[in-house]
């Protein structure tokens, strides 16, 4: 597995333990993360979302599919914009940004990957 594969896989595992979490107790991750208790069924809906998406990192990490790695070195910076987006709105807490934080580093893993191997002239 290359790099870049590595730096998927793990994102999505850990996309598949924060899915599960949101999914069957929500709860504990937020008051971690200093937001309220909530009722409401959208975090769990979030949980829920995550999974399938947890698997397209994992399969394209397994399959080596370079395309889906380099959009979602886009699409986890796009995260960072949106959830700052959100505080600076008032609509979040800035807490949510760290969810944010962690996209970050895991797109900048995978970035730094692709272009070790770029810069290696494998394809």
């Amino acid at each position: 597995m290359t790099p870049a594969a590595r730096s998927v896989q793990v994102f999505g595992w850990y996309i598949v333990v924060l899915g599960l979490t949101l999914l069957v107790v929500p709860n504990t991750l937020l008051v971690l993360f200093r937001f309220e208790p909530t009722v409401e069924p959208w975090i769990r809906v979030v949980g829920t979302l995550l999974l399938p998406l947890a698997a397209i990192y994992l399969v394209a990490a397994r399959h080596e599919a370079t395309a889906i790695f380099r959009v979602t070195v886009w699409n986890r910076c796009w995260i960072l914009v949106a959830f700052t987006a959100f505080w600076l709105l008032e609509i979040a807490k800035p807490e949510l940004i760290l969810f944010a934080l962690v996209d970050v580093a895991g797109a900048a893993w995978t970035w730094s990957a692709l272009r070790r191997r770029a810069d290696s002239g494998v394809q």
